[in-house]
C-alpha cells in the first residue's frame, strides 16, 4: 500500500518514515501543504497522513481542496490541535480519522491498516485465497496451515493481489501502489518480485495460485 506524509516537522517525518516503510508500506513525503495537494492529485494513495499545521497550504485547506476535486484518498489528520472544534473541523472537511499528537506509533500504523482495509472495503484483517491465509493484522502468511516468511514489500505485494483476488492486476498498478519515490525501479522490478512471491507461496507439490497473464497483468487466484 502507497502512503502520503504530509507532515513539516523533519524529525517526526522521518521517523514516521523509517517506522512505515518496516511494516512494509510505501511511502512518499512531503513537508508544505502546496506540494503535498499537488502530490495528492498525482497518484492514488491508498491513505493520506495530513498535518493540520503546514507552511503555505493549512493542512485543512488541503483537506477541502482534495474533496471539492474529488479524491476518495483516506485521511488521517495528525495535529497537535486536539481540541473538539478542531475534530469536528477536520472530520466535517471530509477526514476519515483524526490522531491527535503526540501518538505512539503503534496506534498510528493500526489507524492505518484500518483505513487501507476501508479503502478496499474490507473490514476483516484476514484474507483467504484457497489454502492461502493472509492475516494483515498480525502481518503473517501461511499456506495450508504451513508459516510463509515474506520481506516487508513480498506481504505488500501479496496484500495488493488479495485485496483483488480473481482480478487481473496490471504492472502499472502494482507499481502505483507498492513503490514510492525513494524505490530504485528497474524496468523488470514488478516481475521479479511476483517471481520471488510466487517461489514463497508455491512451494513444490502445492497447487499454483499466482498466475501471469501475458501482456495484462497478474492473478491471485485458486486453479
Amino acid at each position: 500500500m502507497r502512503l502520503l506524509l504530509i507532515e513539516d516537522s523533519e524529525r517526526l517525518r522521518r521517523s514516521l518514515v523509517a517506522g512505515l516503510r518496516s511494516a512494509g508500506y510505501a511511502v512518499d513525503t512531503e513537508a508544505d501543504g502546496e506540494t503535498g495537494l499537488w502530490r495528492a492529485q498525482e497518484i492514488p494513495y491508498d491513505v493520506i497522513l495530513l498535518d493540520l499545521m503546514l507552511p503555505a497550504v493549512p493542512g485543512l485547506e488541503v483537506l477541502k481542496q482534495l474533496r471539492a476535486r474529488g479524491s476518495k484518498a483516506h485521511v488521517l489528520i495528525l495535529t497537535a490541535r486536539d481540541a473538539v472544534d478542531d475534530r469536528v473541523k477536520g472530520l466535517r472537511a471530509g477526514a476519515d480519522d483524526y490522531l491527535p499528537k503526540p501518538f505512539a506509533f503503534e496506534e498510528l500504523l493500526a489507524r492505518v491498516e484500518a483505513l487501507c482495509r476501508r479503502a478496499y472495503g474490507r473490514k476483516e484483517p484476514r484474507l483467504e485465497v484457497a489454502d492461502l491465509v493472509i492475516d494483515r493484522a498480525a502481518r503473517t502468511v501461511t499456506r495450508g496451515g504451513t508459516p510463509v516468511t515474506l520481506a516487508p514489500r513480498e506481504f505488500g505485494l501479496l496484500e495488493f493481489l488479495a485485496l483483488r483476488a480473481c482480478e487481473v492486476v496490471s504492472r502499472t498498478a502494482i507499481e502505483a501502489h507498492l513503490y514510492d519515490d525513494n524505490a530504485d525501479l528497474m524496468s523488470n522490478s514488478v516481475e521479479a518480485a511476483v517471481y520471488a512471491l510466487r517461489r514463497k507461496i508455491q512451494p513444490a507439490g502445492t497447487a499454483p495460485l499466482l498466475h501471469t497473464r501475458r501482456g495484462h497483468g497478474y492473478v491471485l487466484a485458486p486453479a
